[in-house]
């Protein structure tokens, strides 16, 4: 059986056909990224039932991503909100923080990219800088709005680190697209990846956890990453452990 990626789906309002209304959201990137892979991807949708037991769910998947989107609510990290802070939905960010935890006591392998990248910290008790123009004085981590488009920079990755093991390499190009980052660290967390423009966080991870990983940049959006097949594989492994071969 190949392994099944559970990914958490987006919550806006959108247009299609006739209708003009909210709906769960996942950019086919992140699908065909799994797909390609080995993997079978499911799209999670907010659920207060798995809010208030995650276990249900992470039972029954091989692996979990978080994908990018909108900014979390400031609330989440006990800050105020920035004025360039906006779109928030609080219901998602309930959903993925709740799984983020579950899946991080579960050990159950974990990938969140961009967004995905600072719900993990947040869950672990760290917060986020909400606008880097504001505090790194340039946009070069979100050049073009809506487009990956001269969005290429490197990020340095730790020797030994999982993302470097994951990425294949220690000096790594990536495609960004982000205007907020991690801030204060969370509890058992490590950077292990910053960007070469800024020395910005761009990689964080969890050392006693057999894969769990946080990138700010966007693997799916490139298809030479390793990224996502390395938790595809790590899920395969952690499938058959469970299933006992």
């Amino acid at each position: 059986m190949r392994p099944l990626i559970g990914i958490c789906a987006a919550l806006e309002r959108a247009r299609w056909s006739v209708w003009d209304l909210e709906a769960f959201l996942l950019p086919r990137m992140y699908v065909d990224a799994v797909q390609r892979a080995g993997g079978s991807a499911v799209l999670l949708p907010v659920d207060q039932g798995w809010i208030d037991d995650p276990g249900e769910l992470l039972d029954r998947l091989d692996g979990l991503m978080l994908a990018g989107g909108c900014d979390l609510d400031p609330a989440s990290y006990g800050a105020e909100p920035d004025p360039h802070t906006i779109g928030v939905v609080p219901e998602r960010d309930a959903f993925e923080l709740a799984l983020t935890r579950a899946a991080f006591e579960r050990d159950l392998p974990y990938l969140g990219i961009c967004r995905g990248m600072q719900v993990m910290n947040v869950a672990a008790g760290g917060t986020l800088i909400q606008h880097l123009p504001d505090s790194h004085g340039h946009d070069d981590h979100r050049r073009v709005p809506g487009s990956f488009d001269g969005a290429d920079h490197d990020v340095r990755l730790a020797a030994g680190s999982l993302a470097a093991r994951a990425a294949g390499e220690e000096l790594h190009a990536t495609k960004s697209h982000h205007h907020q980052g991690v801030g204060e660290i969370g509890a058992g967390l490590e950077v292990t990846g910053r960007a070469t423009l800024d020395d910005l966080p761009e990689a964080i991870e969890r050392a006693d956890r057999r894969f769990a990983l946080g990138v700010q940049w966007h693997p799916e959006a490139d298809e030479t990453s390793r990224l996502i097949a390395a938790l595809v594989a790590e899920a395969a492994e952690h499938a058959a452990a469970v299933r006992g071969g």
